[in-house]
């Protein structure tokens, strides 16, 4: 049995400024970036095209499932700011990037395959999520497989581009076990939650923009700035991601409420919410929290408690303070319309909605 032919992207991809550079833009602003937009949706459409050229497999079904999964995959921003960045480094054409940007959005799919495999999760943006389309046990599989398509396109390039990539897998891996290990625990602080966030989001971004700037050229030095610009975005957007888990939209985010706070998992938000109750307070927060299965009661109790106290604007303004990081660590790009649009995408990652 031949392997189906590569097909296109199910939908035309779309760059709503709204989503990706935060809720403040004005009409100025909005200028600047028309101009660059189209040029980003054609390099988008473009690394969508080389991710489904290799996830043809003898057999439909698994076709099939890998290309629902990457439909349902999230909004590809993790190629944009690959080719974003590519641009703000002065290249002119994103080719030479186009099959790790390809692999950097396979990767982060299969995680988020094998995320809801392990959050018996019913939804993906709005869709039914991998486990309730194809089962459990194809879902398993077509995660492993988008891993090893993954590192056939990663093998076009240097040794070092593949061994960077495979050390962000590892941190993807190591941060999910430290976030299993401190499961239904508020001990465990700040700095343990910071550290699987750093790996488990943060980590793969900054492999993937440290590889675009080697492959551009760019010295050393450059190199470790857009590492250093990937890591603090990353960890910005994942304290927003948490926080939205509480206070988002689901119409807007894709994704249900209350996942982090019905699985056990401390986030920025509860750990912040847990500090500032008072004794009495801080015991029934805990008591609700350590619960296996919880009640809508439960969770919307454990809200309740959060919104009493002002955690919200501390970890809001913990993202911004991560965002602002992430621009300082762009000073010594090029100036021009690219790393203004960096700079905007790492407010975009503190402030966005979706």
């Amino acid at each position: 049995m031949t392997a189906p032919a590569p097909s296109p992207p199910s939908a035309p991809i779309e760059l709503p400024l709204e989503s990706i550079v935060g809720p403040r833009i004005d009409r100025e602003e909005a200028r600047q970036l028309s101009g660059l937009l189209p040029v980003l949706v054609q390099d988008l459409t473009e690394i969508d095209w080389r991710l489904h050229e290799v996830l043809g497999s003898k057999y439909s079904h698994l076709t099939e499932a890998a290309r629902y999964a990457c439909s349902t995959g999230g909004k590809r921003i993790r190629p944009l700011l690959m080719a974003a960045t590519f641009r703000a480094l002065g290249q002119e054409s994103t080719a030479a990037i186009r099959s790790l940007c390809a692999a950097s959005q396979l990767i982060h799919t299969a995680t988020l395959v094998h995320d809801d495999v392990i959050d018996h999760a019913e939804t993906r943006r709005g869709q039914p999520s991998m486990p309730r389309a194809f089962g459990v046990p194809l879902s398993i599989v077509t995660g492993d497989y988008l891993f090893v398509r993954a590192f056939q396109l990663a093998a076009e390039y240097s040794r070092t581009i593949i061994l960077r990539s495979a050390e962000a897998c590892a941190d993807l891996v190591e941060g999910e076990v430290l976030q299993d290990s401190a499961q239904f625990d508020l001990s465990r602080g700040r700095e343990h939650y910071l550290r699987v966030i750093e790996r488990k989001t943060a980590a793969l971004i900054a492999s993937a923009l440290g590889s675009v700037a080697e492959i551009a050229g760019s010295t050393p030095a450059i190199v470790e700035d857009a590492i250093a610009y990937g890591r603090s975005l990353g960890i910005a957007f994942q304290i927003r991601d948490d926080l939205l888990d509480v206070h988002g939209d689901p119409d807007l985010t894709g994704k249900p409420l209350y996942t982090d706070l019905r699985e056990g998992n401390p986030t920025l938000l509860t750990l912040e919410a847990y500090h500032r109750l008072d004794s009495r307070h801080q015991a029934e927060f805990e008591r609700l929290f350590q619960l296996r299965r919880k009640r809508t009661r439960h969770l919307l109790r454990l809200k309740e408690l959060t919104d009493s106290t002002d955690a919200a604007a501390e970890v809001e303004a913990e993202a911004r303070r991560w965002s602002d990081r992430a621009i300082g660590s762009l000073a010594r790009f090029p100036p021009g319309v690219y790393r203004t649009f960096l700079e905007w995408l790492a407010r975009g990652a503190a402030e966005r909605r979706f």
